[in-house]
């Protein structure tokens, strides 16, 4: 006596499982342009390393005998398989059975791959393409009563939907139409992706239309929208992209906060030097240059991954590698009101300060900061709140720290160049400049009495402003021991590399209690 009929019947179940939403659904699927949630699980992990968990739970249908004649899986699809090696757990919405709306699943499932992450300590990959928790106004009539959010019962999935962030790497793939639930849980995420093809929204056209906003998908939340308000990360032509850029974000990263990020074999020699470092900042101050081969030049080629490019301009992060050790990059770019800290560029700081925390990752800044942003706007967008948001979360952290003074530093936002109250490393370039208050402005404020008594105001305000150029050269600054080193730029690679090396055993493991976790 065996269990081959038991085995034959469960075969048959997931059999059932791979059909998801049927022939024609399926085939709706592909010819929009967008793969099937198992067909992105396969071409996101490596080859055959995936484990799938509840294939065949679902909605059965029997005969009047009681014999199984169908089964519509639930429309998440979740398990553990690997990226490039590691362990990680991946949860995706079924589209093609009822366009992934969460009232068609079974919501023990998305709940466990959240847990599993949680609770074995392995990052999170979030395929997701469907609405929210209710799905449709429809499930009032077939539930026979309204829905409460949170309501009892109800809230222990938002719980770990947003708990991970302080645990274990999380990554969003917004695939398709997603909103609502689904549109929190894919910005809900350390890093976010969507397809330039996909839209996501708090509610969708049919909904906003009875505000009186007549707009199509994309006009509402499509990728340009989002990628600029801060929500998605990045925005990429296809799905593969999508797939490659998840993965390229998770080789930087510990499997939890209770690892430390991986050092790879390094082949870039950590003694590199690049001449046109002499040349990257010009000696006129009114002239932008580009800071990105800047970030390029120094750390190990082909390294620089950055992230959140089209939000909060002003200040560039991304992260690398210095001689295979993983880091977290700030820059200014002062192509974008000349590096100035808006409100924007403010919150992205925050952000990316308090994930390298998490993660463990030493950060290096190249700076070029002239101040914060000034002006009506400046002001009506509460910059200066934002600001001290800012100074806070950088105060607050505990990861090795490392800055570059590659131009400009003044005022309250050029204060925030480090955290106080610890030992940071700190080289200027021959190019800084800095100071409490910008000469541009502030010579007319501090000497006005002067200026107004000269037979030639404005001669006289020019011969201020040289007097005062000559003292606020940066080798003024370091014989006063008020800036620790002036270098020559082409050492910078040499100095990073070692800032890494001397970080290494000083990183540590563990949540960051001490800080706020925000997606």
């Amino acid at each position: 006596m065996t269990w081959k009929p038991e085995l034959e019947e469960l075969a048959r179940r997931e059999a059932f499982a791979r059909q998801m939403g049927g022939a024609d659904k399926v085939k709706r699927q592909r010819e929009q342009g967008r793969l099937t949630v198992r067909e992105r699980i396969d071409r996101l992990l490596d080859r055959d390393s995936f484990h799938e968990i509840g294939a065949v739970s679902g909605t059965a249908e029997y005969d009047d005998k009681g014999e199984l004649k169908n089964v519509t899986p639930a429309n998440c699809v979740f398990g553990r398989g690997k990226v490039d090696g590691r362990t990680v757990v991946v949860v995706g919405d079924d589209f093609t059975v009822r366009g992934g709306s969460a009232d068609a699943s079974i919501s023990a499932k998305p709940l466990m791959a959240e847990e599993m992450a949680h609770d074995f300590r392995l990052p999170i990959i979030r395929l997701i393409e469907g609405s929210g928790g209710g799905g449709s106004v429809k499930t009032i009539e077939t539930k026979g009563a309204a829905n409460l959010p949170g309501g009892i019962g109800g809230t222990r999935w938002y719980e770990y939907t947003t708990g991970n962030l302080a645990h274990v790497p999380v990554i969003g793939l917004g695939l398709g139409s997603v909103a609502g639930l689904g549109a929190a849980r894919l910005a809900a995420s350390h890093y976010s992706v969507m397809t330039k093809n996909s839209a996501m929204f708090v509610a969708g056209p049919p909904v906003v239309k009875r505000l009186g906003q007549d707009l199509g998908k994309q006009e509402l939340g499509g990728a340009d929208i989002q990628t600029r308000a801060g929500s998605i990360d990045q925005a990429v032509e296809t799905e593969e992209e999508a797939f490659a850029h998840a993965r390229r974000f998770l080789s930087y990263l510990p499997q939890s906060v209770y690892e430390l990020p991986p050092t790879l074999t390094c082949t870039d020699d950590p003694e590199r030097t690049e001449e046109s470092l002499l040349t990257a900042v010009p000696r006129d101050r009114r002239q932008v240059y580009k800071m990105r081969p800047i970030i390029n030049a120094v750390v190990d080629k082909n390294s620089f991954f950055e992230v959140t490019a089209n939000f909060g301009r002003p200040v560039i992060t991304g992260l690398a590698r210095l001689e295979g050790r993983a880091v977290l990059i700030l820059a200014s770019d002062p192509f974008h009101v000349g590096g100035s800290w808006t409100a924007d560029a403010c919150q992205k700081i925050v952000r990316w300060v308090d994930f390298a925390e998490t993660f463990h990752l030493p950060v290096v800044y190249l700076m070029d900061c002239p101040g914060f942003m000034i002006g009506l706007e400046a002001e009506r967008a509460g910059t200066i709140r934002h600001g001290v948001r800012a100074m806070a979360a950088v105060n607050q952290t505990t990861v090795p720290w490392c800055t570059v003074i590659v131009r400009n530093s003044f005022g309250v936002a050029g204060v925030v160049h480090q955290p106080a109250g610890r030992f940071s490393m700190r080289y200027a370039w021959p190019s800084a400049y800095w100071g409490s208050l910008p000469l541009e402005g502030g010579i007319e404020a501090a000497y006005r009495a002067d200026i107004d008594a000269a037979e030639d105001p404005q001669a006289k305000l020019e011969e201020i402003e040289n007097r005062l150029n000559r003292l606020r050269s940066p080798f003024r600054t370091a014989e006063k021991f008020w800036v620790e080193e002036i270098i020559d730029p082409r050492r910078t690679r040499s100095l990073l590399c070692e800032f890494a090396r001397l970080a290494e055993p000083l990183r540590k493991t563990g949540p960051a209690t001490n800080m706020a976790i925000r997606p």
